[in-house]
């Protein structure tokens, strides 16, 4: 081999060897992986009577309202898949708590605040004495309503819970719902029949619970 022809030779070797150190491509990165979906809750949910209520409302003939709470012995909600599918739940009959003004100034001769509350506890209406709790048993659950067996002084009838409102948060969750039932039914009636006649026999209920899982 001449002069010329190794020196061709080195230069095409040094170029080759030039362009495959410039021109190598970097080793495809793996995907990252996507990230695991979040566990749907299941399982059941223990009450906290502490931050748990029962908003409810009665009306007089569209004179006026009376709003107040009731709160919770005990109770517990099943989940599953991330919907609720179950609960039993146990109100303290006692633990009535008045919201609204619409009574009379403590001191008069009737219509106060005691009054109310005495006459409410009475065999007139819910004869707290008797029965200090009421139930409310989830039987069917269906989208966002549930049905289930309500229980007030003792008489039992299927009630239904509309608009209910899940949210999950770890090992917390929380509901709300609306439930309206007519008094008469549990035997929640004046035994004065004209009066009682200016009351509206259906008592609204919005249910706010939050209970925690294991």
């Amino acid at each position: 081999m001449n002069k010329l022809n190794s020196l061709l030779l080195l230069g095409t070797v040094a170029g080759v060897i030039t362009l495959g150190s410039c021109g190598t491509a970097e080793a495809p990165k793996p995907e990252a992986s996507a990230p695991a979906p979040a566990t749907a809750a299941n399982g059941t949910y223990a009450i906290d009577p502490s931050a748990s209520a029962v908003d409810w409302t009665g009306s007089m003939a569209g004179v006026k309202s009376h709003t107040g709470t009731l709160k919770f012995n005990k109770g517990e909600l099943t989940m599953a898949n991330g919907v609720l599918s179950g609960g039993t739940f146990t109100v303290d009959m006692k633990s009535y708590a008045f919201t609204d003004t619409n009574y009379a100034k403590d001191g008069s001769a009737q219509g106060t605040r005691k009054d109310l509350m005495a006459h409410l506890m009475s065999p007139d209406f819910f004869a707290a004495d008797s029965f200090p709790t009421a139930e409310f048993v989830i039987t069917k659950v269906d989208g966002n309503s549930a049905t289930g067996n309500l229980t007030v002084r003792g008489r039992t009838h299927e009630e239904q819970v509309k608009n209910i409102v899940l949210s999950v948060d770890g090992k917390t969750v929380k509901a709300t719902g609306d439930l309206t039932f007519n008094r008469q039914n549990y035997g929640v009636s004046w035994k004065s029949p004209m009066k009682d006649m200016v009351l509206s026999n259906d008592i609204v209920l919005k249910v706010q619970l939050q209970g925690t899982g294991a």
